[in-house]
């Protein structure tokens, strides 16, 4: 079997997190205008072309010009003549400071990695579970002070709520994770609240959940550093004052760690949480074990004076409180396409895994805080206590702090993980922009970590780094995609009313109906200590994206391919320019020092080669094609595809059409565009000194400067990118959006 045959075959296991998801194919409808649009183009543009586009005819391979970009380009298989594939060099930059730049982003990330290597940067379960755990785990931290802080709010008689509302914490564990483990065999390529709810009840209701979840992530990121810090500066209070650029330190580290790539991420990240859990199991037995000796006999609190009258209000937010102790519970549902075959029956093994250790240990601690009496105080954590009163001698108690500090440091990972994904899949259905879509060098969603990187490193910073503070947030959007998702199940089964859809419904509602009493225990009873902020930014943030979704509505409807009219016969030429397509090359005067395509002074002494671009065949792409046949010099079309099914799936499409200009494909492993591109017409000018290379460029032209980020503005970073190369002109087709 070949090695794309092999690629496809992984490939059809369904995932959608491939390279080729930012090449959206052509739809049936699609294809069939193509066809139709095709049958009416009448080019008289000769095949042959001055210069062999495939670089394989030559004795001697063209000499590189003077950025030496030549040599990058290859031919990529013998047996398929019309595709050359783009080697690593080829993404390298031209000018002195970015190739230094690429020097240190190599040496801290590691080289590039080819697309068919996204088959292989999946996780198996033993690197998957403290990955994606570490979030739930390490919320076993401060939950239970989460919960505590709350109660003794009501002084000290009132912790002896403690077991109770533990008890009920436990029983929402288990409630929630028995949901999504039968959600994920349900949505085997993802199974996160987005795709689910959004499936299930709706657009808004999986914009919603989005939202939540994206605030979840986001605070995350901010809760387990503020967390971390705090059991480092508990150890050490000298530290205190440096908080926050702890703090920043420790966020940008998690963002290089991920740049990486999945494996290697996973790869450093599994020791410390594996540390954690057997640090807080052994504080666990010998915690135990010292409470046997007196018969399991509570120790009495310290006397705390109340602050406020215990009331059922009270007692909602204590439990609210605790409940983040959930928080991370849904990572392994957002990362089925992570895990190695078959993936939905590992990442279901993987989640039973989590929520029994995250029941032993938050039952475990709970249990143990309160037989030794503990409450918590200012200036150190919970956790901390326990550790100094169950090993007051000897190196134990610093390995429980190390520890946590650390996987509470790293439990932003999770966050990490799910956040790039979760944009991943909105941008594919046009909620984000589409620059999430991309893969970056490490086959890691580069645009989509530094994202949630710099969003936590804001948060962190206007919070100070104080965990109480954030608290109030993390509830409201955890709980609100918690209930989202089990509701949207809930519907799933009653539609596909499959082998024991009563009893699977029965569970995911019991799911759906504790969650969101917690989210509206949590959103009436902290709204005024900050959950008024998740209550505002949940609805803004759906606005956000529907106005995204309009805006990329509007543009596919732009360029959406228009069948010929009725009376318009084959063979009658194509239709008529536009009047605002751009002008043709400009006449060059000679000058001292330049290359031969630059010297001519009459018309018939210069040849022509003009190359088009095509990304996807829309109404941009034809319209610019249009306008390269209509100038009747030889035209070339250039596709450069992030792996060959996609380059396969695209010519399949050009011929769909008709074939009417030549077309080379490029394959680009590494998903870059514009440095291939830019090597590739510098070594068909090498080819051929002689012609003047006009590249005609289909533009997009926003009316709106929001919309610019939306889009990755090709164009123009192919102009200046060509700018310094002689013989080549640069001109834009403009496709204007309406208003």
């Amino acid at each position: 079997m070949s090695g794309r045959n092999q690629d496809e075959d992984r490939a059809g296991g369904g995932t959608v997190v491939t390279p080729s998801a930012e090449f959206p194919p052509l739809d049936p409808a699609e294809v069939a205008t193509l066809r139709r649009i095709g049958e009416h183009w009448r080019t008289g543009v000769p095949r042959d072309l001055p210069v062999d586009p495939t670089l394989g005819r030559y004795r001697a391979r063209p000499a590189p010009g003077r950025f030496s970009r030549l040599a990058p380009i290859a031919l990529f298989r013998p047996d398929q003549p019309d595709e050359l594939v783009a080697a690593e060099p080829a993404n390298r930059p031209d000018s002195r400071l970015g190739r230094g730049l690429s020097r240190a982003r190599r040496a801290a990330l590691g080289p590039p990695l080819t697309s068919a290597a996204v088959f292989y940067e999946r996780m198996r379960k033993l690197v998957a579970l403290p990955v994606l755990s570490s979030d739930l785990l390490s919320s076993v931290a401060y939950g239970p002070e989460a919960l505590l802080t709350v109660l003794v709010l009501a002084g000290s008689g009132a912790l002896g709520l403690t077991l109770p509302l533990s008890a009920g914490l436990v029983l929402l564990m288990v409630a929630v994770g028995i949901s999504y483990r039968q959600t994920i065999p349900a949505y085997p390529h993802g199974a996160g609240s987005y795709l689910v709810a959004g499936d299930n009840l709706g657009v808004g209701a999986g914009l919603t959940a989005a939202a939540g979840l994206m605030l979840d992530y986001v605070l995350t990121v901010s809760v387990s550093i503020a967390a971390g810090v705090h059991a480092i500066t508990s150890a050490l209070p000298g530290l205190t004052p440096w908080t926050v650029p702890i703090g920043v330190l420790v966020i940008l580290l998690l963002l290089a760690g991920n740049l990486r790539g999945v494996r290697t991420a996973g790869n450093i990240f599994v020791l410390p949480t594996y540390a954690f859990v057997a640090a807080i199991v052994g504080l666990l037995a010998v915690g135990y074990l010292r409470a046997a000796g007196r018969g399991f006999a509570p120790v009495a609190p310290p006397a705390v004076p109340a602050a406020e009258g215990l009331g059922l209000l009270l007692v909602l937010r204590a439990f609210a409180s605790g409940a983040v102790s959930m928080t991370g519970i849904e990572a392994v549902s957002n990362a089925v396409p992570a895990f190695r075959p078959t993936e939905w029956r590992n990442a279901r093994t993987t989640l039973a895994w989590m929520v029994g250790m995250l029941v032993v240990l938050f039952a475990g601690l709970t249990l143990l805080i309160h037989l030794d009496g503990l409450v918590p105080r200012a200036g150190e954590t919970l956790l901390s206590q326990l550790a100094r009163v169950t090993f007051p001698t000897g190196p134990w108690y610093a390995v429980v702090q190390t520890t946590t500090a650390l996987i509470l440091l790293l439990a932003a990972n999770t966050a990490f993980n799910d956040f790039p994904r979760l944009l991943f899949f909105m941008a594919r259905a046009g909620h984000a922009p589409r620059r999430f879509l991309h893969l970056g060098d490490r086959l890691a969603f580069s645009n989509g970590l530094v994202a949630l990187a710099g969003t936590a490193i804001l948060v962190f910073v206007a919070f100070g780094g104080h965990t109480e503070k954030l608290i109030p947030l993390y509830a409201v959007g955890v709980f609100l995609a918690f209930t989202l998702s089990q509701s949207g199940m809930v519907v799933h089964w009653r539609r596909h009313r499959g082998s024991g859809w009563r009893r699977r419904a029965l569970v995911n509602g019991v799911g759906a109906v504790l969650s969101g009493l917690v989210l509206l225990t949590a959103a009436v009873a902290k709204f005024t200590e900050g959950a008024w902020v998740v209550v505002i930014a949940v609805p803004l943030l759906v606005l956000l994206f529907q106005r995204v979704h309009r805006h990329y509505r509007t543009l596919h409807a732009a360029l959406a391919l228009q069948p010929p009219p009725t009376g318009h016969e084959p063979g009658a030429g194509p239709p008529p320019a536009a009047s605002e397509a751009g002008a043709g090359p400009p006449a060059a005067g000679r000058a001292a020092g330049v290359g031969p395509a630059e010297g001519e002074e009459l018309p018939q002494e210069v040849r022509h080669l003009v190359v088009v671009p095509v990304v996807r065949l829309n109404r941009a792409s034809l319209r610019a094609l249009a306008y390269a046949v209509s100038l009747g010099r030889p035209t070339l079309a250039v596709h450069l595809a992030p792996e060959d099914s996609e380059a396969d799936r695209f010519r399949e499409q050009w011929r769909a059409w008709g074939d009417h200009v030549r077309l080379e494909t490029i394959v680009s492993p590494y998903r870059a565009v514009i440095g291939p591109l830019a090597h590739y017409l510098e070594a068909l000018h090498a080819a051929a000194p002689e012609l003047v290379l006009t590249v005609v460029v289909p533009e997009v032209v926003l009316r709106r400067r929001w919309h610019r980020p939306l889009h990755s503005r090709t164009e123009q970073r192919l102009r200046k990118a060509l700018r310094a190369l002689p013989g080549v002109v640069v001109t834009s087709v403009p496709v204007h959006l309406p208003g």
